[in-house]
């Protein structure tokens, strides 16, 4: 078997060029049209400033996205600086600012670094632009106070920082360098490709390699290596993985990454090193979990990544981690958060469609109240009889407490016209708080005000905070280091890396007894497993966010572990 070794952008660069390729097929297809773009129901709030968060759906441009939000495609390229080198990529998440009348746009300021005798050494990152603005002076006073004959800086390049002078860039948040990661390759006959990554340097000491702890983790996915695209979820995934191994190898572990195709049928696989492996993260599907399961007789642990639905799999399996939160698991904890909420005077409302079918996820909100013993009054009305409920609806209510809303429907239509009159009944005075589980979100034509208006509570599997420090870092990492926007799939690979990589490192071979011990606070998510009947866990963690005035979007911390309940 033949190995060669490739440097990590050189990799990085190929699959760029690669994507930039498929997208200019695209553009240049005779029949293209442009898709209508949806202005975004998600706004967050990153230094006082109000943005849109939008997901770019395939083949959108930043014509047509720049129109939909009356904003210019140099306002978009401002806020999303990577846009403008690799362009638009679909399940990016760009920001676009929330334009309002006579809206000025206001400087974003650095927090000043400390600096050290005026000096600074430049990360792999940093460009001219970052390094001026986080020292709050100008690009033309580092030029010349450092005699630059060129405005690209190098890795290590120490530069003299003079005075400070006023300045106005975007949000950089100060990290750590990152070593060079070297990707080992091999094939053989088989159709999986796999790929071995040893994070440890070629030049550390033996004394290092003796202290510190080592993990091997292997990833799983449809990466269709051999065909003629390649998965771009699962690259992303893979993408915000490295970014991960980067970070983990500087923190004292020696971190070995093994990387699978699992895109064609093929059985031939290296078992060896799946069974070597302290984890196996992936892959996606029920049908290619078993196959794993069976390949390594369920002698290695599993984490299921992506896919809610494996939930019912890992309660019959043994050494199944499922990582993504279910459905039935957000229900729950919406529950809880009424339970701790309601007050003495307050009351629970539960509204749903007369005549209409009951969706199971209606009669599952319904089934978790009920077994919690919260009790609450039922109100039920028909979509034809929406315009006259208002008044009928706050005769049901309470004028001394909270009124705490739940809408027991999965129908649009009727969900709407709800929010649309809980939303008058708002400005009757009336204190109110609506409850929803996440899919209330993806509703087009619920106005995005209505649901700050009522105080929208609503639990997650994922949420990501941008005004936190660490997601900052991780947004300046990942597009220093790929020149594009991270997805969501980039952050979930991120966070299931550095998670399992840390926890492993910490307990060794004791860590899986200690996942329930575990509530942690990833980019994206959150980690609270179960351990089931079968020696399996589930992942319970939720994020609970709160839709305030002003557009804020809140995340509520919790304060102490709690013990998901059955």
């Amino acid at each position: 078997m033949e190995k060669r070794m490739k440097n990590l952008s050189i990799c990085c660069l190929i699959i760029m060029m690669f994507f930039g390729a498929a997208n200019m097929h695209t553009a240049g297809a005779q029949e293209y049209v442009a898709p209508a773009v949806t202005v975004s129901k998600d706004k967050v709030k990153i230094d006082g400033k109000a943005f849109y968060s939008h997901v770019v759906l395939e083949k959108q441009t930043l014509f047509s996205i720049s129109k939909a939000y009356n904003v210019t495609i140099d306002e978009i390229y401002h806020y999303n600086p990577s846009v403008k080198e690799s362009g638009l990529r679909k399940n990016d998440i760009i920001i676009i600012p929330v334009v309002t009348v006579a809206a000025v746009q206001e400087p974003v300021e650095y927090e000043p670094v400390a600096q050290n005798d005026n000096q600074y050494t430049v990360n792999w990152y940093d460009d001219l632009s970052s390094v001026a603005a986080k020292f709050n002076v100008s690009e033309e006073a580092i030029i010349a106070a450092n005699g630059l004959k060129s405005r690209k800086l190098k890795n290590k390049q120490v530069l003299t920082i003079p005075s400070a002078q006023t300045s106005v860039a975007a949000t950089i948040v100060d990290i750590t360098p990152k070593p060079e990661i070297e990707v080992e390759s091999s094939s053989d006959e088989a159709s999986w490709e796999y790929y071995n990554t040893e994070a440890a340097s070629s030049m550390e000491s033996l004394f290092d390699m003796i202290i510190k702890p080592r993990v091997n983790i292997s990833i799983v996915l449809p990466f269709k290596a051999n065909g003629k695209s390649a998965a771009r979820n699962s690259m992303d995934f893979y993408s915000g993985a490295l970014l991960a191994a980067r970070e983990i190898t500087d923190n004292n572990i020696a971190l070995q990454l093994n990387v699978f195709d699992s895109a064609n049928d093929s059985t031939i696989v290296d078992v060896d090193a799946l069974r070597e492996s302290d984890v196996i993260i992936g892959p996606i599907s029920a049908k290619d979990i078993n196959k794993v399961q069976n390949m390594i007789q369920g002698e290695r642990p599993i984490v299921s990544p992506l896919d809610q639905r494996v939930e019912n799999l890992a309660k019959q399996s043994r050494n199944l981690i499922q990582a993504p939160t279910s459905q039935s698991a957000q229900f729950n904890d919406l529950a809880n958060w009424i339970r701790e909420d309601m007050g003495a005077e307050d009351k629970l409302i539960i509204i749903y469609e007369k005549g209409g079918r009951q969706s199971d996820n209606g009669r599952t909100i319904i089934n978790v109240i009920n077994t919690k013993g919260i009790s609450y009054t039922p109100f039920t009305y028909s979509i034809l009889e929406g315009r006259n409920i208002q008044g009928i609806l706050e005769s049901n209510m309470t004028k001394t407490g909270v009124n705490r809303v739940i809408i027991a429907s999965e129908s649009e239509a009727f969900v709407n016209d709800a929010v649309r009159n809980l939303n008058l009944i708002v400005h009757n005075k009336y204190n109110l708080v609506l409850y929803a589980p996440s899919k209330i979100r993806s509703f087009e034509t619920i106005e995005i005000e209505n649901l700050h208006n009522t105080s929208l509570h609503t639990s997650l599997s994922y949420h990501i905070d941008y005004n936190d420090k660490n997601t900052q870092a991780f947004l300046a990492k990942y597009r220093a280091m790929f020149g594009t926007e991270p997805t969501q799939f980039a952050f979930q690979g991120y966070d299931l890396t550095k998670y399992f990589a840390e926890i492993i490192a910490t307990y060794s071979d004791e860590w899986m007894s200690h996942l329930n011990d575990e509530d942690i606070e990833m980019l994206q998510s959150r980690t609270k497993f179960n351990k089931t009947e079968s020696g399996s866990y589930i992942n319970q963690g939720t994020r609970r966010v709160i839709y305030g005035k002003g557009y804020s979007i809140d995340e509520v911390k919790t304060s102490h572990f709690q013990q998901p309940e059955e």
